[in-house]
């Protein structure tokens, strides 16, 4: 299959929130999306972005039948480890299902490692749901391992009215 990779740029927009839903559709949390697409032009091409991002694309040959040719993407953003020092942590990796299969994927998690190996990283770091056994067996086959599982540590968030109660002096 012919594609390539790609830095995002702002006219992506439209197509990574579309994605952006698409994923949360697949891991059967869509109601959990309220990120816009004015959300990612501000978060992600303003001075100070919060994130960067890649995407897949198909020569016009192979769009969908709904005519895309944006077809997958990564969003990852650099963080640090007080251990091991800098790192990227890759929020999603979201390739359209008629696409799968195809080293699409592959492509946007290598590309994701280069960027962060070329920003000195030691580590790339992502979350994956426990029932999504093709994605962990992708992830596995490539060297990655379950912090969980080997090391102990769970992901842990606060949100909501619990952030703005934590954040009360």
């Amino acid at each position: 299959m012919d594609f390539s990779i790609r830095a995002a740029n702002v006219e992506d927009c439209k197509d990574i929130a579309r994605m952006i839903t698409e994923l949360a559709e697949y891991e059967k949390m869509a109601d959990h999306v309220k990120v816009t697409q004015r959300d990612l032009e501000q978060d992600g091409f303003s001075k100070n972005p919060f994130f960067h991002g890649i995407m897949a694309e198909v020569p016009e040959q192979h769009k969908t039948k709904e005519g895309h040719t944006k077809i997958g993407y990564a969003l990852y953003f650099y963080s640090y480890s007080s251990w091991k020092g800098r790192a990227v942590y890759m929020e999603d990796l979201y390739v359209m299902p008629e696409f799968r299969g195809k080293g699409i994927g592959k492509a946007l998690m290598s590309k994701v490692a280069q960027l962060g190996l070329a920003a000195g990283c030691n580590q790339l770091n992502f979350t994956v749901l426990d029932w999504n056994k093709s994605s962990l067996d992708f992830y596995l086959s490539q060297g990655c391992f379950d912090v969980t599982a080997n090391m102990g540590y769970h992901c842990m968030r606060c949100e909501g009215e619990a952030l703005e109660h934590l954040a009360q002096p």
